[in-house]
């Protein structure tokens, strides 16, 4: 297997050692926001949308970052990763912006680092899960809407505990809901439920994280004649679905087979992923 490799702020280096300085603010405090991006056939996908997510994030946490933090600029560090990696069909990348190292939880200074690495993934398309999901709501902790609520933060812990609680359950993920009780996202995904051929999700005003596949998945929807609809999702309406799944930026879509008792097709799910998929063939000119 070829040597993968990291950029820390600049500095290229290889994975196999320690690469984070001491000090790093995002691995003491979690202080700093992230993306997660796919890559098919040795290109980052969506990048745009993917950076302006991130540089967004970043302002709401009053981090400073350069002018020259573009599109381009990470196109350009992301690409020279996956060269020298040598990936040259599917894998991920995980693009982090920390605030530099100094002080406790009052930071000496806002100005910001960039950290990349990327690995490869198994396959070279967006894949619809051959089996459906099975999975809960979990009831330990719910999200609390907050301006932070839409980005992507390294404060992963609730996500990280629900992902356990799933494991221990033998789910495959858990549903998160606020503390109305509306369904939010899962461990890992944005969610989307489907009636009468109809999308239903719920709305960046919810406090749900604004995924970029999420959005990705209303375009196409909407481009080929589908209604969608971004409104409050509740328990209730996950038991009336046709179909549920569930998006994300490395996954795609991912189909629910099962909520509790309820048994869910998949109709939907497999039209959305040739769409998908045809989009990014055409876009990469594959």
């Amino acid at each position: 297997m070829a040597v993968l490799f990291v950029n820390n702020n600049g500095t290229v280096l290889p994975n196999d050692a320690p690469t984070i300085h001491p000090g790093n603010r995002g691995h003491l405090y979690g202080d700093g926001v992230f993306e997660s991006i796919r890559i098919i056939s040795g290109k980052p996908l969506n990048l745009e949308n993917h950076i302006k997510r991130m540089l967004d994030g970043a302002r709401v946490i009053k981090m400073r970052t350069p002018s020259y933090y573009s599109t381009d600029f990470f196109r350009d560090k992301i690409s020279e990763l996956i060269q020298k990696s040598e990936i040259e069909e599917g894998g991920r990348c995980r693009l982090s912006l920390d605030r530099v190292s100094g002080g406790a939880y009052l930071p000496d200074s806002n100005e910001s680092t960039f950290y990349i690495e990327v690995y490869p993934y198994d396959v070279n398309h967006f894949e619809l899960n051959a089996k459906g999901l099975e999975v809960d709501i979990y009831q330990d902790i719910k999200l609390q809407k907050n301006f932070l609520s839409n980005y992507k933060t390294k404060a992963g812990l609730t996500y990280v505990m629900a992902a356990l609680s799933a494991k221990d359950k033998g789910l495959d993920d858990v549903f998160l809901s606020s503390d109305r009780g509306n369904i939010l996202e899962t461990s890992s995904c944005n969610v989307f439920v489907v009636s009468n051929g109809v999308l239903y999700t719920p709305g960046l005003d919810e406090g749900c994280l604004a995924g970029t596949m999420r959005m990705q998945v209303i375009n196409l929807a909407i481009s080929h004649g589908i209604k969608v609809y971004e409104c409050a999702i509740l328990p209730q309406n996950l038991l009336a679905a046709d179909e549920i799944f569930i998006t994300n930026a490395i996954r795609g879509i991912n189909w629910i087979g099962g909520y509790r008792t309820k048994r869910f097709f998949n109709n939907m799910s497999r039209k959305l992923i040739v769409l998908l998929n045809e989009h990014w063939e055409k876009e990469l000119g594959i």
